[in-house]
């Protein structure tokens, strides 16, 4: 019997957010959220394709990893691979978009190509070193954040006996 917990469902939730995420931030408009034709002079067609498809595969395995333990005991790899994979791509994030915006470093490198893409899309903070992350890829980044500490809370706390 399976005894799912309400951190589990917000854990899918989240994943699936982000599956959403990845499946349209570069090819369906959503006003200001993005800019795909901007985004198309910076990437092919096939580059997209690409891009979408890993990062799509990438959240549908946490997701099918989930459903298939949800409410049970997760073995020690599923806990592993559900807390370091996210947190090796939460780092990406972190060299991506979050150094080179508080630090500087890396920012020259990304400052024209993330103008052209996001220079007409929708944000609340303010420009440091050339750079701002847009407000769908701060939606996306807290996502996958709050889904990385889920995923360590669920596997450090014991869930509750049902009755």
């Amino acid at each position: 019997m399976r005894n799912i917990r309400l951190s589990e469902k917000a854990l899918l939730l989240g994943y699936g957010f982000i599956l959403l995420f990845m499946i349209v931030q570069d090819w369906v408009p959503l006003g200001t959220l993005n800019d795909i034709s901007a985004i198309k002079q910076e990437k092919t067609t096939n580059e997209l394709i690409l891009i979408t498809f890993i990062g799509a595969i990438q959240i549908a395995l946490f997701i099918f990893l989930i459903l298939r333990f949800i409410g049970k005991r997760y073995p020690l790899i599923i806990k592993l691979w559900l807390i370091i994979h996210p947190s090796c791509i939460f780092a990406g994030v972190l060299m991506s978009w979050w150094i080179p915006y508080f630090t500087g470093i890396g920012a020259l490198e990304k400052v024209e190509s993330y103008t052209t893409m996001f220079g007409n899309t929708h944000t609340f903070l303010p420009v440091m070193n050339g750079i701002v992350p847009n407000t769908f890829h701060v939606l996306f980044h807290s996502t996958l954040l709050f889904c990385i500490l889920v995923s360590v809370y669920i596997f450090v706390t014991k869930p509750k006996k049902s009755t």
